[in-house]
C-alpha cells in the first residue's frame, strides 16, 4: 500500500515573533523544514512526499531538497528533478506542493485533494515542518500500526499531575494522568476515509479543528495510539528553538 507524507509548512510562526516562519529558520546552514523532510526521504515505506507551503518558499525548499537527495540517496544527480516527474523512486519522492489554507486543517484538506488522483487505497501521513526530530523508526512504526485500523497517532504519557479548570483560574477537578496523553505527529490515516471526515466539517466546523486526528475521532474512525518519542517535539517558542540547537550540538 502506498503511503504519501504531507509536510505542513504553511504556518506563519507568530508566537516566535520573528521575521520569517520558524520552519524556514536555518540551523547549521539547514532549514528546519529540511530536517523534517529528511526522515521521510529515508523511510522505505514512504512512497511520496507532498509539501504544503506558500509559493514564495518553493524554490528554497527545492534547492535544499536536491541537496538532501544527492547526499542521502547515494550521490544521485537530481539537478533536473521536477515536481511533475512521475518516477518517484529513490530521490524522486517529491510529489510537489499544495496551497496553504486559512488554518491547519484546511491546509491538510488541500493536500488530500491534490493526491486523490490515484485509484488504489493510500495511506496519508501528516507531519509538521516544525517537528524536525522525528525518527525513521517512529515513522515506520506509525505506518505499520495503521494496517488493520483507520488511523494511528503517536503519543506521550503525562508525567505531571493534570488538572481541569472550568474558568482557567481555579482547579475544577483532578484528571487521571494514566488516561491522558499528549499527541504527536506524524499521524497516519487511510486517505479516502480521512478525506471524507475532513470534508464533513465544511464549511465552518473545520475552522475549529486544532489537531489532525480530531476529524477522524469525530466521525468514529478507529484510531489507535502508539508510543511517541520525547525528542520529537514541535518547535513553537524561542525556548524550543534553543533546545533544538543544543540537541544538534
Amino acid at each position: 500500500m502506498k503511503c504519501i507524507a504531507v509536510i505542513l509548512s504553511g504556518g506563519t510562526g507568530n508566537r516566535m515573533n520573528m521575521d520569517i516562519p520558524k520552519q524556514y529558520i536555518e540551523v547549521n546552514d539547514r532549514m528546519i523544514i529540511t530536517e523534517s523532510i529528511r526522515p521521510f526521504m529515508e523511510c522505505a515505506l514512504v512512497s511520496g512526499i507532498r509539501i504544503v507551503a506558500d509559493e514564495m518558499w518553493h524554490d528554497k525548499i527545492m534547492d535544499e531538497y536536491r541537496v538532501l537527495s544527492e547526499y542521502y540517496m547515494g550521490g544521485l544527480d537530481v539537478s533536473d528533478c521536477s515536481m511533475d516527474d512521475r518516477d518517484f523512486t529513490g530521490a524522486y519522492k517529491l510529489h510537489g506542493f499544495s496551497k496553504p489554507g486559512d488554518n491547519r486543517q484546511l491546509s491538510i484538506l488541500n493536500a488530500l485533494r491534490d493526491i486523490t488522483d490515484a485509484q488504489e487505497d493510500i495511506l496519508v501521513i501528516i507531519h509538521d515542518a516544525a517537528r524536525p526530530l522525528a525518527s525513521v523508526g517512529l515513522i515506520t512504526r506509525c505506518i505499520e500500526a495503521c494496517y488493520g485500523h483507520d488511523g494511528v497517532m503517536p503519543v506521550l504519557p503525562m508525567k505531571d499531575t493534570v488538572y481541569y479548570s472550568e474558568d482557567g483560574r481555579g482547579i475544577s477537578e483532578l484528571l487521571n494522568r494514566d488516561r491522558v496523553f499528549a499527541g504527536q505527529a506524524p499521524e497516519v490515516f487511510r486517505l479516502s476515509q480521512y478525506l471524507k471526515a475532513c470534508e464533513a466539517l465544511l464549511p465552518d466546523k473545520i475552522m475549529e479543528i486544532r489537531g489532525s486526528t480530531e476529524p477522524a475521532v469525530m466521525v468514529g474512525l478507529d484510531v489507535v495510539m502508539i508510543p511517541g518519542e520525547e525528542e520529537n517535539f514541535k518547535i513553537t517558542t524561542r525556548e524550543d528553538l534553543e533546545h533544538y540547537k543544543e540537541l544538534l550540538k
